[in-house]
């Protein structure tokens, strides 16, 4: 017992008598350590800055499953528990220590290992030192984590300096050792950013400057996430296009999953900062609190809702502003506000003031709804949302449009948005009457490459409205050294973008050498008003230049599955097998729909829902059915189906209110078993994939209504009775269930229990396809199916993302057999998913053109295909090759603005005239 010395914090203070004599010139240090954050902060004490070979293993709080995944989703994990501590005390209180901790992390003498908890947790320490000598010694005890706890905690140590407590001690260490991962580079990137912060105002800062000060210490970046290289760079192109032209007109059509609200919303924030005014949003009805949410979760500002029924203004926290009425949407609380968009398509008292409004930047989502009328038809008349945006985008600074489907059923439909544009900012596409660039038959071909311009005349019309500015974004050196000489041989500023000179009036050289030599050269297609303003970037493209990580999709049923494969589940083809009373129940339905069609100006739209909610789960076909014998309105219906359900309800016939009793009688018989509510739990208990149940993998269940949400949820909580079964869903109605007891919890909280892994099993309407992320699960089951694959998209891409453990999702795709629902999904969302996938998906406008008439619209549409497919390939090719993981490295960003000081300009309510 010789070797064995005993200390205690009791009789003498152990960093003195033990700590700074054992560590003096010591040759090594394994040290077995606790939390990872106290453990890694504490080795600035002097003792360890000479020793040459430095070994921690602590704790991290990761989850296994966070270990599987990228690395960079594990630096983001560990990030997020870094920052748990306040950034502003810290670098104030703590500067010098994590200055000498981040030359510690870069000597390359200090290695630190993190391991995951439930893997082990290490709460033993101990520590081996090997001596100046030669020697070596170990201790453990009750020693906390850090220096500190040598000095001021009680703490009792055991050294024991024989051969074999080394060796155990030793044997431990090598153990958890092995089980570690490296300390990630973002660790030491926030250690460097830390030590060097330093808060500034708005005048210390350049435009280009404030997105990173704005954004580092914002709730994303706190939360170890952060913008994506693609994000970052639409931001970048942002501020490039307002200092070259001093305002700024993009559509941004990135596909879907992509993150457009992020991008959009963060370039609003950023313009706001810089004093350009207050922000409008317009989206639809469905999206107005999802905007709100991922502005108030990811950048940590407020916004209002306007909430169209009650005339007034809705905070972050759910409280309505005081209101006189519709005059006050002109009086928003906060620098941004968030408009459905039904005001404007029912042309409303709010829709006039706003028309008389003045902006910094208008942000209109889901922009492809404003186009002319008529879908599939030819007329020109534009729809009420794109009459209101071509007056209202002449009274705003900056203009952001967002769709990621930007041409619909016809290549016109993206110059449409683009001279949308154009509207009081002419170096767009030209001034009016005189741009050639207006004619889109003639020169869509010039865009997509397929023509070119072989006479001088054709040429400079083409380069002389809009003539772009020297410095102009995406112009190759060609275009900008040709418009570069034009400007100077004709004495043009580069705030004038037209000139009305003939191409005699320019130097010779310049004609013969820079205008000439464009003639029969791919020049327009490389070089045009579209690649300019327009911004794609497609998913696979990313994932090609190593921005995303690749995950496949397995899609079930396989409609030509080997007998046996889903013992479950009877599928004919892809459609479920019912009963007898579902089929009674449906042709009652059709019947009804027939009916209304007969008398309903309005009856395609709510053909097209009343037939999608009977098609969704028995449970939402009785409950639809019972609500219209009673004449209620769903509550969660938009606007606009609202109105034309009143309508309806208030004059139904005798032959249909007999219909609907017949749908009731049928769906409530004792024999009318749900077939999708059996194959769900049959996915979810049995079905393998990769040697593990759906349940075990963590899944999402999808409904377009809450209806069937909150039915199945009950139904699966039944099921699982020690599992928790979350609800996420519309305001108010997001919550837990536990076997049959429910509790009510908002929608972060849920978001934050799926991201700890504390739930596993979430049953959603289409309120969880935005600003969800639910990379933790790995499969998803759809119950029902909107008639827009590009909705399946922007639901598969809650699991597909950035994280996600697999490398092949699991996907469940439910319709009864023998429907509507399943003759839209065999024709549409499987045939024609592939090609218009260019944008994302389907034009969503067909959801009112292709119930009665599918392969018409199939014919139709591929008129289109090849222009549409040649459009894309170009703008992908450009705006691509502007993205660069390196580029715009904001989490690096020391000099910062202070929540409080941005805080302070987003709160300032809008003016009299809005700006």
């Amino acid at each position: 017992m010789g070797d064995i010395r005993r200390f205690s914090s009791l009789r003498e203070r152990l960093d003195h008598v033990f700590l700074a004599e054992k560590l003096h010139n010591a040759r090594s240090y394994k040290r077995i350590a606790g939390y990872f954050r106290s453990s890694i902060f504490e080795l600035v004490g002097e003792e360890i800055e000479h020793i040459p070979d430095v070994r921690i293993i602590c704790n991290s709080e990761l989850d296994p499953n966070d270990i599987m995944v990228s690395k960079a989703a594990r630096e983001a994990a560990l990030k997020e528990r870094w920052n748990q501590m306040p950034v502003e005390t810290e670098a104030l209180m703590h500067r010098e220590q994590y200055k000498k901790l981040y030359e510690l992390l870069l000597s390359g003498r200090v290695h630190i290992k993190v391991v995951p908890k439930n893997t082990v947790f290490v709460h033993g320490k101990a520590g081996l030192i090997t001596l100046a000598n030669g020697q070596r010694t170990c201790f453990l005890g009750s020693v906390n984590d850090s220096r500190a706890a040598f000095s001021k905690n009680h703490e009792i140590l055991w050294e024991d300096q024989s051969a074999e407590g080394c060796d155990w001690v030793e044997q431990e260490f090598d153990a958890l050792w092995k089980l570690g991962h490296d300390l990630p580079d973002a660790i030491i990137t926030e250690v460097k950013r830390i030590s060097e912060r330093v808060e500034v105002s708005f005048a210390d800062l350049k435009p280009e400057e404030i997105p990173a000060a704005a954004m580092i210490e914002s709730p994303i970046y706190r939360g170890g996430e952060q913008l994506q290289p693609w994000q970052r760079s639409f931001v970048t192109s942002f501020l490039q296009h307002r200092n070259v032209f001093g305002k700024i007109r993009l559509l941004l059509a990135d596909e879907v999953g992509l993150g457009k609200t992020l991008s959009m919303a963060t370039a609003a924030l950023v313009a706001a900062l810089l004093g350009d005014g207050p922000v409008l949003v317009l989206c639809p009805a469905t999206l107005t609190l999802q905007w709100q949410t991922e502005i108030n979760d990811w950048l940590g500002i407020p916004s209002a809702v306007w909430v169209s029924n009650a005339k007034h203004w809705l905070t972050p926290d759910g409280r309505p502003v005081p209101s006189r009425g519709a005059e006050d949407i002109a009086h928003a609380p906060y620098q941004i506000a968030i408009v459905s968009t039904g005001l404007i398509v029912h042309d409303s008292e709010e829709a006039g003031i706003l028309r008389n409004l003045r902006f910094g930047t208008l942000i209109l989502d889901e922009a492809h709804k404003a186009r002319v009328r008529g879908g599939l038809k030819q007329e020109q008349e534009p729809n009420n949302l794109l009459a209101f945006m071509r007056e209202v985008v002449k009274n705003s600074k900056h203009v952001l449009l967002g769709t990621a489907t930007p041409i619909q059923t016809d290549v016109r439909e993206l110059w449409d948005l683009v001279a949308l544009l154009n509207q009081g900012a002419e170096f767009v596409m030209g001034r009016d009457y005189v741009s050639s660039w207006r004619d889109w038959e003639k020169t869509v071909p010039l865009v997509t490459g397929e023509e070119v311009v072989s006479d001088e005349m054709t040429a400079w019309n083409l380069l002389r409205a809009p003539l772009p500015a020297r410095e102009t974004p995406m112009m190759d050196q060609s275009a900008a050294r040709l418009v570069r000489m034009i400007r100077t041989d004709l004495g043009i500023p580069d705030s004038k973008f037209f000139t009305d000179a003939a191409p005699e009036s320019l130097a010779l050289m310049t004609r013969k050498m820079d205008l000439q030599s464009i003639l029969g050269t791919d020049f327009f297609h490389r070089n045009n008003p579209f690649i300019r303003h327009v911004v794609i970037r497609r998913r696979e493209a990313l994932e090609n230049a190593g921005l995303l990580d690749k995950i496949a999709v397995s899609v079930h049923p396989i409609p030509d599955a080997r007998p046996g494969t889903y013992t479950g589940a009877v599928f004919q083809g892809i459609g479920l097998m019912t009963n007898h009373p579902f089929e009674l129940a449906y042709q009652a339905a059709e019947s009804f729909v027939s009916e209304l069609s007969k008398r309903t100006k309005g009856a395609q739209l709510l053909r097209s829902i009343f037939l999608q909610r009977i098609c969704s789960s028995f449970e939402s076909g009785k409950l639809t059915v019972t609500r219209m014998l009673k004449k209620q309105l769903n509550e969660h219906d938009d606007d606009d189906i609202q109105k034309v359900e009143r309508s309806v309800l208030e004059t139904l016939t005798e032959a249909e209110i007999s219909y609907l009793h017949i749908i009731l009688e049928e769906l409530s018989r004792s024999e009318a078993v749900d077939p999708k509510l059996r194959a769900v739990k049959w996915f979810l208990q049995h079905f393998q994939s990769e040697g593990k149940s759906w349940n075990e993998w963590g899944c999402i269940v999808f409904s377009q209504y809450y209806d069937t949400v909150n039915w199945v949820a009950l139904e699966l909580a039944k099921l699982f009775p020690e599992q928790i079964v979350a609800v996420y869903a519309g305001a108010g109605k997001s919550g837990l269930y536990r076997g049959d007891q429910f509790v009510s919890i908002n929608r972060d909280s849920i978001k934050k229990m799926v991201k700890e892994r504390e739930v596993s099993l979430v049953v959603a309407t289409d309120a969880a396809c935005e600003g969800l992320n639910l990379q933790t699960l790995g499969t998803l089951i759809n119950i029902d199916l909107p008639w827009n694959p590009a909705r399946l998209e922007q639901r598969l891409g809650r699991i597909k993302r950035f994280g996600q453990a697999r490398k092949s999702v699991d996907m469940l795709n439910l319709t009864y057999h023998a429907t509507r629902d399943e003759d839209v999904y065999a024709k549409i969302s499987e045939r024609m998913k592939e090609r218009y996938d260019i944008f994302g998906g389907l034009p969503d406008c067909i959801e009112d053109d292709w119930i009665d008439n599918i392969e018409g619209f199939v014919k139709l549409a591929d008129t289109h295909l090849h222009m549409r497919k040649q459009v894309a390939n170009i703008f992908e090719t450009t705006w691509g090759s502007t993205i660069k993981s390196e580029d715009d490295r904001w989490e690096e960003c020391a000099r910062v603005l202070s929540q409080k000081d941005i805080n302070a300009v987003m709160s300032k309510p809008w003016g009299k005239r809005g700006w």
